[in-house]
């Protein structure tokens, strides 16, 4: 996995997959590591060259000191582009994987085809709740947090269906470096990104899951209204639906990629 330079900040990132195929970059939630999308990378590598990589703050990426902001997100995007030389990719991003995509759509359009963005907001009208999880997790750590997150990331039904999978999300959000976590909630207090919305012109796909509470189907209702031409696909999930409801997330994706 090589390991790309962003302004000093080094990035992790995998690029596996079909050589010379359509390219599709994957970009994670908080709190999450490229890892995340392994339910999907079998069915994506047979045909799309796959980058995956762990956001600043994250995972085996660096740690520089905050304040972090969509358009640094963004731009750590684009030197990865960059420098492997790829002039243009569809996209995929959950939660704050879709907060960034819509960043680089709007900003970028001339380096993305498709766009994906499940189970994600553009504004969060009150910042009361990421100040919380902030004194939270200055207080207690990344521990003090993690069984809410959890909750809120996986329903009941599946935590008990596969206590594997949950016990691996839950080890991936304690891992995280708690300096990059909380930069990373900083940048999400002060979220909106409405007027981005309209300005993006690629074909869009929006995933909602039925459950998330997080990112609730009106958040995806708000920006697929706002994208010219816009899909919605709503999963029986919560959160994180591409790990609670991997086929058929895997189906949505590349049958919307895959279509001419």
């Amino acid at each position: 996995m090589p390991m790309i330079d962003a302004d000093g900040c080094l990035l992790n990132v995998s690029v596996e997959g079909r050589d010379g195929g359509p390219t599709l970059m994957l970009s994670n939630s908080l709190g999450c590591t490229l890892q995340m999308w392994q339910p999907q990378m079998k069915a994506l590598t047979q045909l799309f060259r796959v980058i995956r990589y762990d956001r600043r703050g994250h995972g085996k990426s660096s740690v520089p000191p905050g304040p972090y902001s969509m358009e640094r997100f963004g731009r750590d995007v684009l030197a990865i582009l960059d420098d492997l030389n790829i002039e243009k990719t569809h996209w995929c991003g959950l939660s704050m994987g879709g907060m960034v995509g819509q960043w680089l759509a709007a900003n970028a359009p001339e380096r993305f085809g498709k766009i994906i963005l499940s189970n994600t907001a553009c504004y969060y009208p009150d910042p009361t709740n990421w100040q919380n999880r902030i004194k939270a997790v200055k207080e207690g750590g990344i521990a003090a947090i993690a069984d809410t997150v959890i909750a809120s990331w996986l329903t009941a039904e599946f935590r008990e269906r596969d206590p594997q999978s949950t016990a691996n999300m839950k080890a991936m959000l304690t891992a995280t470096p708690v300096e990059g976590y909380l930069a990373c909630c900083e940048a999400l207090s002060t979220l909106d990104q409405r007027a981005l919305l309209p300005k993006i012109k690629s074909p869009t796909l929006v995933i909602a899951g039925r459950h998330d509470m997080a990112t609730p189907i009106s958040a995806g209702e708000l920006i697929r209204s706002q994208i010219p031409g816009a899909s919605l696909t709503i999963l029986d999930a919560a959160h994180i639906s591409n790990v609670e409801q991997p086929h058929a997330f895997t189906d949505a994706v590349v049958g919307f990629l895959t279509q001419r």
